[in-house]
């Protein structure tokens, strides 16, 4: 099968959350083909995230993101936005409760950092719906680098109801 159909098939069951079986609908392949198709991307993508998603630890790429986010709004010294979303899941069928969120849906939370561009810099999502934000911070992770002085001083911008947790001088 070709690459591009995989990917196509993955892209559109990931994109609308819809049945495999109405992506090869769409994609002219079996159920057991999208099946396939999407535990081959998704292995791909995960493979490579890192090559294209890592967080900037040289002193030349920390002071271009300052800079173009000030460019974009004048705030200075900020070295990444950081916010966490949820992500609608299937109800598993080991500890359902633990991903069922605030409002009621199954869910994995997801945090991400992006620079002033929206590109991606630092994403985790391995969390259950019902942790909460400010939980997936203090995880190990980001937080270590600036904590132990590999990444130094700059803002990373959260939403209001982080502000606390988030809004610090790393």
């Amino acid at each position: 099968m070709p690459v591009e159909t995989q990917l196509l098939a993955a892209l559109e069951f990931y994109a609308t959350g819809s049945f495999q079986w109405v992506v090869g609908q769409n994609c002219g392949l079996a159920q057991s083909s999208v099946s396939h198709c999407i535990s081959k991307v998704t292995e791909a993508l995960v493979k490579h995230a890192p090559d294209y998603i890592a967080y900037p630890t040289d002193a030349a790429t920390l002071w271009a993101t300052k800079h173009a986010f000030h460019q974009v709004a004048r705030f200075p010294n900020v070295v990444g936005a950081i916010d966490c979303t949820h992500v609608v899941i299937k109800a598993p069928m080991m500890n359902e409760e633990a991903y069922v969120n605030g409002k009621g849906a199954h869910t994995i939370n997801v945090q991400a950092v992006c620079d002033a561009d929206m590109k991606l810099l630092d994403v985790v999502a391995k969390w259950p719906g019902s942790s909460h934000d400010s939980f997936i911070w203090r995880s190990p992770g980001l937080r270590d680098a600036f904590s132990s002085g590999l990444l130094q001083g700059g803002w990373l911008l959260g939403n209001y109801k982080l502000a606390f947790s988030y809004l610090v001088y790393l």
